[in-house]
């Protein structure tokens, strides 16, 4: 199964590396959406109530799936324009990103790349509260990061 992502950059690759990621016998959809520094912050105040610019944000449509097999019978509700399961949706601050690229000594399209598989991450139910689960989150990340050669 695919995971098909709509966004105004390329994220082939990425969506590519998540194959065999997941367990679905369906093809899967996201979305992707470049946000300025208002538009972040905005969000996360109205969604978290954290009025500060963070870098990525993630809404799922989906709940516990986690782990579990996604069977598109179990979403019919859940079916974008395609008839595709539809993960829900992410938005990047690329202002934060470019920051964060310099910060880190890395390039651009890395740390784009991590905030996207961060999002899709979270999308597919993975989360970091716990230490735990952050640790599976990292390791997930990090395969799919490794397949496309912009791991750390």
């Amino acid at each position: 199964m695919k995971l098909l992502i709509n966004s105004q950059r390329d994220f082939a690759r990425l969506a590519q590396a998540f194959e065999g990621e997941f367990d679905s016998d369906c093809n899967l959809s996201l979305e992707i959406v470049d946000v300025d520094e208002a538009e972040i912050r905005r969000l996360n105040r109205e969604i978290r109530c954290v009025d500060a610019v963070t870098d990525v944000l993630s809404f799922p449509a989906l709940d516990g799936i986690c782990g579990k097999k996604i069977n598109k019978k179990d979403f019919p509700f859940d079916l974008d324009e395609n008839g595709d399961v539809f993960l829900g949706s992410i938005a990047i601050c690329i202002k934060r990103a470019e920051e964060q690229a310099e910060e880190y000594g890395h390039s651009f399209m890395r740390e784009l790349n991590y905030l996207a598989a961060h999002g899709i991450c979270h999308l597919l139910g993975y989360d970091h509260v716990e230490e735990s689960d952050r640790a599976l989150m990292r390791e997930k990340e990090e395969k799919v990061l490794k397949k496309i050669g912009a791991e750390r």
